[in-house]
């Protein structure tokens, strides 16, 4: 699939990057390229095929779940130039 000119100024200003006029038609060989690539990935026949997340069979191995230094909230707290109920007060940002 062929990608003209007019088409990658666009996309350019909708991804707001600059694309130097003397490199368009490179990036639309290589646009071209891509969307050819992706043709060939969507004429295979996937039939029977099941979603997968990974490439490879591979389980996650898991810690134990286990608390492993203690509780300092109220050391950190006491640090803090504003706190009320548990919780640090900051300045408003956003009106």
């Amino acid at each position: 699939m062929a990608v003209d000119a007019q088409t990658v100024e666009k996309l350019a200003e909708l991804a707001r990057i600059a694309i130097s006029k003397e490199t368009i038609e490179e990036v639309s060989s290589r646009l071209g390229d891509v969307l050819q690539l992706v043709d060939q990935l969507q004429a295979v026949n996937t039939d029977g095929v099941l979603p997968m997340a990974h490439p490879l069979d591979e389980v996650q191995v898991l810690r134990r779940d286990q608390v492993t230094e203690p509780n300092r909230r109220e050391e950190f707290l006491a640090l803090a130039p504003q706190t009320e109920a548990g919780l640090y007060l900051v300045p408003k940002v956003i009106d």
